[in-house]
This record gives C-alpha cells, sequence and structure tokens, in this order.
C-alpha cells in the first residue's frame, strides 16, 4: 500500500498505474481508501537518480477524474469483436528551506530529494527517526509526499511524473509502513496497472489484458497524458500476505 507517518486504522482498495513517460521518466498513479485518525502523509519512496533536484518531479491533479481507475477497470470486461492484439507490458548546518509544497486537487504534496531532506518537512508527516534504517535500500531513494485528512476517507487519485533510475521497467511503490515499523511481511489488497512503453515487446503472462485501446474507454482529454490511448492496459491482481517489498517489472 505506501509508508504513512502516522498510525492508520485501516488501509483498503490500493490501486496504482505506472508507464514509461519518455525521457528516461515514469508515470506513477495511486489511489486507495483508508482510515486514520488523526491528520497525516502518505509517503512512496521512489527509485530516482543520484542528486536528483526538488523540482524533477512533476505532480499531476487528478480531482477532476476521480473515477480514473474504475474507467480503466472497465476497460477489462470479456473480449469483444474489435480487440486488439497484444503489445506486452514490461515492482550542525544552517537550517535548510523547508521543502516546496504543491497544492494538487485534494492534497499539498512535496518531493523529498533524500532521506537527510525529510528534516525539512513538518515533523507530524516524517516517519519515525530510525525507520528508514531498516530499509537500507531506500538510502539512495527519493520521496513522493501527500499530506492527508483524518477521517474515514476514499481518495481522489495522487498523480505525478518522475526521473527513474530504470527507465526501461516499471515501477510500483507497495511497501507496507503503517504503524511506524517495517514487517517481513505485510497484507497485501493492490490492483496494479499498467501499460507498455515503447520498444518494450516481452510479455507478463500472467497480467490480464484490455481488449480495446484505452482511447476506447478512458476519457483521455482527462488523463492529461497519463495514459497513452493508443496502447492496451494490463492488469494484475495481489491479495494476501506476501513478503514486504515493491513490485518492479
Amino acid at each position: 500500500m505506501c509508508c504513512f507517518s502516522g498510525k492508520v486504522q485501516s488501509v483498503a482498495g490500493t490501486r496504482i498505474f505506472a508507464r514509461s513517460a519518455g525521457k528516461g521518466r515514469q508515470y506513477l498513479v495511486y489511489a486507495m481508501s483508508f482510515s486514520a485518525s488523526a491528520d497525516l502523509s502518505m509517503i512512496l519512496p521512489l527509485p530516482v537518480p543520484d542528486k536528483t533536484p526538488e523540482d524533477a518531479v512533476r505532480f499531476i491533479d487528478l480531482k477532476g477524474y476521480p473515477d480514473f481507475f474504475d474507467a480503466m477497470e472497465a476497460g477489462f470486461q470479456p473480449p469483444r469483436p474489435q480487440a486488439g492484439r497484444s503489445e506486452g507490458i514490461k515492482a550542525a548546518m544552517p537550517t535548510p528551506a523547508p521543502l516546496k509544497v504543491h497544492e494538487v486537487g485534494d492534497f499539498e504534496a512535496s518531493f523529498v530529494p533524500a532521506i537527510k531532506d525529510f528534516s525539512r518537512l513538518d515533523e507530524r508527516f516524517r516517519l519515525p527517526d530510525g525507520t528508514w534504517d531498516a530499509l537500507p535500500a531506500y538510502k539512495t531513494y527519493g520521496f513522493a509526499v501527500f499530506k492527508l485528512k483524518q477521517g474515514d476517507r476514499s481518495v481522489h487519485p495522487m498523480a505525478f511524473e518522475f526521473p527513474a533510475t530504470e527507465p526501461r521497467r516499471l515501477f510500483y511503490p507497495t511497501v507496507h509502513i503503517h504503524d511506524g515499523k517495517v514487517h517481513e511481511k505485510a497484507a497485501f489488497d493492490h490492483i496494479l496497472y499498467g501499460q507498455a512503453g515503447e520498444g518494450e515487446t516481452s510479455v507478463v503472462k500472467q497480467w490480464k489484458e484490455t481488449p480495446l485501446t484505452a482511447a476506447q474507454f478512458m476519457k483521455m482529454e482527462k488523463c492529461q497524458g497519463i495514459v497513452d490511448g493508443g496502447g492496451h492496459c494490463y492488469r494484475f491482481e495481489i491479495k494476501g500476505t506476501y513478503k514486504n517489498q515493491d513490485y518492479m517489472l
């Protein structure tokens, strides 16, 4: 699901879409339902190149397309006569200035270039000290941080574009931290979606493919370039208890 800066009572219905944005970048769209008794942040680790600047992540406002994932799910109906062919898919210094906060629909969002830069966020929206020590693989990562309001909520999709260390692969942030601790295994309730990038022809056979191209079931004018209207979409469901890790395809 993701990493939360505070305790959550429940998280469910996580849906993530990924697609290559070209020029070494990737699109990512994330949505879920959660319950929390206090304001907190959702933190998504991102495999970005070393020394990625603070303005390298472009946040995209999808408040106007709250049913983005419902529309995409509708594309996975039984095959129709006009079904197309498979294209395939490819897991004590001076006090620094605060990180820039972006207004993205119902959210405030920031990009944290490195773990050390979490000190520039409000303490309420950081993970407890030492948490990242249990996840050494993330020492070179950057982080997208979304501030969330308390309550029982289904949030509109959070979307952004980021520079990727492995642009020919698709990254899905699925590692769980819901109580300030890193557990070896976690309960997953995810549906992953994706599209193949240019030149990517290997087929992931266990992923389900839409019979039609995306333009035939998505509102392309509301997708803001995130979805390739001429390509098919792919879907993979993960439900159950599995190793607590991210997915890269």
